[in-house]
């Protein structure tokens, strides 16, 4: 039987899904409590900004010799 997550765990499945797909119960569990609480919804928008706007940055930031490894 499925059990209803709390945010705190919820929020850990919406930033692994970026990275890597999800299981089938927790890409339910995910969706189900997203349909529910809209503080999620909100946390899970974001991280798809945040994601997006990493991936726009990344090609940009190689072209012009910008990238992580040069940080350190």
């Amino acid at each position: 039987m499925f059990k209803l997550m709390i945010c705190r765990e919820i929020t850990k499945l919406m930033s692994q899904r970026l990275d890597v797909p999800l299981g089938i119960k927790d890409r339910l569990l995910l969706q189900m409590h997203i349909g529910m609480c809209g503080a999620c919804r909100e946390c899970n928008r974001q991280f798809e900004l945040l994601h997006q706007a990493g991936n726009a940055y990344e090609p940009l930031a190689h072209e012009q010799g910008n990238t992580t490894e040069n940080l350190s």
